[in-house]
C-alpha cells in the first residue's frame, strides 16, 4: 500500500442505495461491488444535493449545494465562473478526466460574454464540467415529435453504426429496444416491454461500451501525470430494457415487496399528490408493472456489477490497486413504485438516498476496510475528499462538503448534524398545474438523522416524517399540531443553513483574518478626533511640514 496517484471516481445513473447485495438486497447479486466494499468503507447514509440528473451531478462536480451553483435543474446552464473538480485538481498536478456522462448544459451566453471560445482548451473545459473529455456521452438520443432531446453528437450512436447497426438512432432501435411477436421495434420508453431482450449484442451495450472505453483510457495513461477519472454510467437508468442473458437474470419472484401505503393518498401534500399522479407514478401504481420493470433495472445493475469487475481485475492486474483511490456511488435513486412515485424528484429515501463506497489504498485505512460508516454523508463532500487524497487542502471558502478522509482513517471528527437536499422543479408542467411561479416551484430538505422535514415555498405546510417510528416514511406528520416544536426546530436549522455565505467564493476565511485593521496601516484612518488618538507608527505620515503653503497666494 502506497500513496494515492489516481482516483477512479465510478458514478451509475439511478442506482438506488439500496439495491446492492452489501447493503441488504435480499435477492439483488452485486459481488463486485461487494468486492469494494470489503475493500474500502461503506457509507450508509449518504444524501444528493438534489434528485435530478442534472443539477445532482452539478453539486458533485462543484462541491456546492444547488442554490450556490445556480444550476438548479437539467439543461440549466452551470454559469461560467463556478469552479469544479478540474479546478481544484490541476494545480496538485492531477489531470482531471471525462468518460460518460455528465448531463451539464454549458452557459454559452456566459462564454461568449468572456469571449471564450468553445473549442479552446479553457472553453472546452468550461463547456464540460471543468473536466478534459475522453469521451462524453450522455446517453439521451432521444427523438421526440420536434427532434432529439440531445443534440450533441452521440458517440455511442456512432461507434454502433460503425459496428454495422443500421439504423440512424442505433441506440434506440437496438441499445433500447427489443423486438415484438410481428418483428416490429418494441421501444424500452414502454414499460410493458421490459422484460424483452434488447435487440442488441450485450457486449456492444452502452455499460459494456463505456467500459472498454475506460480500460483504453487506463492503457494510455501509464507513465503520464497523475489524474481523478470520473468514468460515468448512463445505466441502470431507463430505458429499463437490457440485453440478453441479463434480462432474464431475475423474475418477479426477486422482486421486494412495495413500500406503500393507501394512507399516503389521503389529505397528501399537494405536490406530493401532484408527483403520485405524474405519468410515471400513474404507471407504477398499476399492477404488474413492478414485476415487469423491477427484474429489467436488476439485470441493468448486475450488468453493471460484472462490469465493475473487469475494471478492478485490470487494475489488479496491472499493479494500480495500491495507488488508486476508488469510487462508486450514484447521482439519485429510483421511487420504482414507492410511495406511489416512479423516477426520483422528491426526497424519501428510495429517490434522495444514494450508494457511497470509497477504497483508499493508504495504509491509514488499513483499520476501516469492510466496514459501515453510519455518519450523515452529502454528496458534495466528494470534492474536498479528492482533494484532500491528492495532498491539497480543501478550499472551504468554495467547497461546502467536508472531507471523508478522517472517517476512511479510523478517526472520529467534528461533524454534521444534518444533510440537506433541494428541488427546483419550476420547469415542470406540475409547476403550472400548481399555479406556481418558477420563484415558487422549489422544495428543501432537512434530515438530521431523525426527522426529515419537507419545506415547500408557494404556501405550502411543510412535510415531517419521523425515521426512528417510521423508517419507511409512510406516515407524513406536517400537518399535526403536536409536532410544531419539531418543524420549528427544522425550519430555523433550514434558514441557519440557507444564511451561509454561499457566493463569497474569490477569498478565504483565512486571508479575511489577516485583513483585520489592516486598512489603517495602509493610511485609511476613519473617526480619529486628533494625532494623539493614534498609535505614533499610525500618525506618522499624516504630520510633518508641506513643503510649500500656497493658502496666501
Amino acid at each position: 500500500m502506497g500513496q494515492i496517484r489516481n482516483i477512479l471516481f465510478v458514478m451509475y445513473d439511478q442506482l438506488r442505495h439500496d439495491y446492492l447485495s452489501c447493503a441488504g438486497h435480499p435477492t439483488m447479486r452485486t459481488p463486485n461491488f461487494d468486492r469494494l466494499a470489503a475493500m474500502g468503507v461503506r457509507f450508509s447514509h449518504v444524501y444528493v444535493q438534489s434528485p435530478i440528473c442534472g443539477a445532482s451531478r452539478m453539486s458533485f462536480y462543484t462541491g456546492r449545494y444547488v442554490h450556490s451553483h445556480g444550476a438548479a435543474w437539467n439543461n440549466f446552464p452551470l454559469k461560467v465562473g463556478e469552479m469544479t473538480l478540474g479546478d481544484h485538481l490541476r494545480p496538485l498536478g492531477v489531470d482531471s478526466w471525462l468518460i460518460g456522462k455528465t448531463h451539464m448544459k454549458a452557459d454559452a451566453a456566459g462564454m461568449a460574454r468572456l469571449g471564450l471560445a468553445p473549442d479552446s482548451v479553457i472553453g472546452a473545459r468550461v463547456a464540460d464540467c471543468g473536466f478534459d473529455v475522453w469521451v462524453r456521452e450522455d446517453g439521451l438520443v432521444a427523438e421526440g415529435p420536434e427532434g432529439f432531446y440531445d443534440t450533441k453528437r452521440s458517440p455511442y450512436n456512432e461507434w454502433l453504426k460503425s459496428k454495422g447497426y443500421p439504423a440512424e438512432n442505433s441506440w434506440h432501435v437496438h441499445a433500447n429496444s427489443g423486438v415484438d411477436e410481428q418483428g416490429d421495434i418494441a421501444s424500452g420508453w414502454l414499460l410493458s416491454n421490459s422484460l424483452l431482450p434488447a435487440n442488441i449484442r450485450e457486449d456492444d451495450s452502452e455499460t459494456p461500451w463505456l467500459t472498454s472505453q475506460a480500460l483504453d483510457f487506463l492503457a494510455d495513461q501509464s507513465g503520464k501525470a497523475p489524474w481523478l477519472c470520473h468514468l460515468s454510467y448512463i445505466k441502470p437508468h431507463w430505458p429499463y430494457i437490457v440485453p440478453a442473458p441479463y434480462n432474464t437474470l431475475y423474475s418477479a419472484a426477486d422482486v421486494v415487496p412495495v413500500v406503500r401505503s393507501d394512507a399516503e393518498r389521503v389529505g397528501a401534500h399537494p405536490v406530493f399528490d401532484a408527483f403520485m399522479n405524474n405519468q410515471p407514478g400513474q404507471a407504477f401504481s398499476k399492477d404488474g408493472v413492478r414485476e415487469t420493470v423491477i427484474p429489467a433495472y436488476m439485470g441493468l445493475i448486475a450488468q453493471c456489477d460484472d462490469q465493475f469487475g473487469r475494471l478492478l481485475d485490470h487494475l489488479e492486474t496491472t499493479g494500480q490497486m495500491d495507488s488508486t483511490m476508488i469510487v462508486l456511488t450514484s447521482d439519485h435513486g429510483d421511487y420504482l413504485g414507492d410511495h406511489w412515485m416512479g423516477e426520483k424528484d422528491l426526497f424519501h429515501d428510495p429517490s434522495v438516498r444514494i450508494p457511497l463506497i470509497i477504497y483508499d489504498p493508504r495504509a491509514q485505512a488499513d483499520g476501516t476496510r469492510g466496514t459501515v460508516c453510519d455518519a450523515l454523508v452529502e454528496a458534495i463532500d466528494l470534492a474536498p475528499t479528492f482533494v484532500e487524497a491528492m495532498g491539497g487542502t480543501p478550499a472551504t471558502h468554495v467547497l461546502e462538503g467536508r472531507s471523508l478522509v478522517p472517517w476512511l482513517h479510523g478517526q472520529t471528527p467534528d461533524w454534521r448534524d444534518a444533510v440537506f437536499s433541494e428541488y427546483d422543479y419550476s420547469g415542470m408542467a406540475i409547476a403550472g398545474n400548481l399555479g406556481l411561479s418558477p420563484r415558487e416551484a422549489r422544495l428543501f430538505m432537512v434530515f438530521d438523522g431523525r426527522w426529515k422535514l419537507i419545506h415547500a415555498e408557494g404556501g405550502f405546510r411543510p412535510m415531517l416524517f419521523d425515521l426512528d417510528t417510521d423508517p419507511d416514511e409512510l406516515t407524513d406528520l406536517g400537518a399535526l399540531p403536536r409536532h410544531a416544536e419539531v418543524i420549528a426546530r427544522l425550519e430555523r436549522r433550514l434558514a441557519d443553513w440557507a444564511r451561509r455565505p454561499a457566493q463569497r467564493t474569490t477569498i478565504s476565511d483565512e486571508t479575511i483574518v489577516t485583513m483585520r485593521g489592516k486598512s489603517r496601516r495602509h493610511g485609511i484612518i476613519i473617526g480619529a478626533w486628533e494625532a494623539e488618538d493614534l498609535a505614533p507608527d499610525l500618525r506618522a505620515k499624516l504630520q510633518g511640514k508641506p513643503a510649500h503653503d500656497y493658502r496666501g497666494v
